[in-house]
């Protein structure tokens, strides 16, 4: 393939090519997909629908069970789509808006994670100015902020990887992934998409330090409440959010930074897998296992006593 435009679409990994192994993969995406889609939905429904958990941890807290939601639907239903029909292409303006939303939503991810530490800081560490400062504006301005980041983090992304003309159009990963689109390039324009990834990961790894830090303070402070079940309240807010936050940066730094090989490897689809299907899938039970709060406003959700 002498130049890009001659790519009209990309060839995706099948896991297998037998048929009743590819209906199994199928059945298997469909039921993590569901679980995905129905844990955060209740998430989004519990915060909208009760009034008594519209405030700022909630409201971030809802921003980000739509974007696991949007995160899971970028990737899942095209790998299942294909594996019901028995095929691996996707076109290459699908390629695109594929790696355009995705990094949208885990750029977005990460940057409220972020918020969603700054604003536990605050109300444990400075809970006389928690209002103040975290006032319905201030938290509005944050959420839109950090979709804005998202998006021209996702468009800069896009268009590096896109870029530089394609020699290949096999994908050696069931959804368009960039370190597997980068190893396809033909020409050094592939180098700025690189530096451009090398970048992402030090500023993520720039916010992990930040959350690190805060969250020391956090306990620190969590520590001098005299009583337990403050003390509970304190870390069942702060613990779900620090764990979840560890998976995710730390399982993407493993498939981005790890030397790409020629061949699919299994090592890189396990951390594909983990931080691309597991995270959304774990928060809302994370989240709502950990908060009292939202489990009562889900059991009234789901008419259970």
């Amino acid at each position: 393939m002498d130049n890009q435009t001659t790519v009209s679409e990309f060839l995706l990994l099948e896991f297998s090519a037998n048929r009743e192994l590819q209906i199994l993969h199928f059945l298997i995406f469909l039921v993590l997909y569901l679980t995905t889609v129905t844990g955060n939905f209740l998430i989004i429904s519990a915060v909208a629908l009760d009034y008594r958990l519209h405030t700022p941890m909630y409201f971030f807290l809802m921003n980000l069970a739509m974007q696991d939601l949007g995160q899971a639907s970028v990737i899942i239903p095209k790998y299942m789509f294909n594996a019901l029909m028995n095929t691996r292409r996707i076109s290459y303006s699908g390629c695109v808006a594929q790696v355009l939303l995705y990094v949208f939503f885990v750029g977005s991810d990460v940057a409220l994670l972020t918020v969603m530490a700054y604003d536990r800081h605050i109300a444990i560490c400075n809970p006389l100015q928690y209002e103040m400062v975290m006032n319905k504006q201030a938290c509005i301005q944050m959420v839109v902020s950090v979709w804005i980041t998202g998006i021209l983090y996702a468009m800069l992304h896009t268009g590096g990887t896109f870029a530089s003309p394609f020699c290949s159009n096999i994908v050696n990963q069931f959804f368009c992934e960039i370190p597997q689109l980068l190893k396809l390039a033909c020409s050094d324009l592939y180098l700025i998409e690189i530096a451009v990834v090398v970048l992402s990961v030090l500023v993520g790894l720039g916010c992990f330090i930040f959350i690190i830090v805060t969250y020391v303070q956090i306990f620190t402070a969590v520590l001098r409440i005299p009583s337990a079940e403050g003390q509970k309240k304190a870390f069942s807010t702060c613990l779900p959010h620090l764990f979840v936050f560890s998976i995710f940066l730390f399982t993407v730094c493993a498939a981005y930074l790890r030397p790409t090989s020629n061949t699919p490897s299994q090592l890189d689809l396990v951390f594909t897998i983990a931080y691309s299907m597991v995270p959304p899938m774990l928060n809302p039970v994370i989240y709502s296992m950990r908060n009292k709060d939202i489990k009562i406003s889900l059991s009234k959700l789901l008419g259970l006593r």
